[in-house]
């Protein structure tokens, strides 16, 4: 007759979770992701805030400069002779003034705002901060700004990126970086 084995003397125990070079647990994707949602929540409300007005000036211009037109043309004429002027440089205006505002406000935001602590409001609510990989270091507006540029400068004009850069640290290991942590040597942990 044989018997089964003993049990294990020692208890199974849950692998310990990822931790950042100075040993504190790194912050999980879920984590993240809701910071994230917060602080895009906060970025387009101020963003509406700064540029909603002009953006209603800039319809009034338009409809006004339609209306002028339509009554120069034929009713069945598909040609408006729009005053390029008076129409497409207040677009234009609109757009790179947008590009500005949205670079300088994610700049204060993302990089003078979180120096002191390491947090945006985002991270805070959600209890994590940033810091740099290098455990004797401290967090430098360097890190910061390196962070930005790949976050929201560069994923400004390249499409997808700011997907791409999120998604990152799902599979990058053992640090769980996204691409901005990677160019900034930085990683996100529990402030805790």
């Amino acid at each position: 007759m044989s018997y089964p084995s003993p049990p294990p003397t020692s208890p199974w125990r849950p692998a310990p979770p990822p931790a950042a070079p100075n040993g504190q647990p790194l912050a999980d994707f879920g984590n993240r992701a809701l910071a994230f949602i917060i602080d895009y929540a906060i970025y387009y409300g101020v963003y509406l805030v700064l540029t909603l007005p002009f953006l209603i000036w800039w319809m009034f211009v338009m409809f006004e400069e339609m209306n002028a037109a339509a009554a120069k043309t034929h009713v069945d004429s598909a040609a408006f002779p729009f005053d390029f002027s008076r129409f497409w440089l207040p677009f234009l205006a609109y757009f790179a003034a947008s590009i500005l505002v949205s670079l300088g406000f994610t700049y204060l935001y993302f990089v003078e705002y979180q120096l002191r602590k390491g947090q945006t409001i985002g991270k805070r609510v959600m209890g994590s901060r940033i810091i740099p990989v290098d455990p004797n270091a401290t967090l430098t507006r360097a890190h910061l700004v390196k962070r930005w540029a790949v976050e929201w400068v560069a994923a400004s004009f390249v499409p997808f990126l700011i997907w791409i850069d999120g998604l990152w640290q799902l599979w990058d290991k053992p640090l769980q970086q996204c691409l901005h942590d990677k160019a900034a040597g930085t990683v996100v942990v529990k402030a805790g």
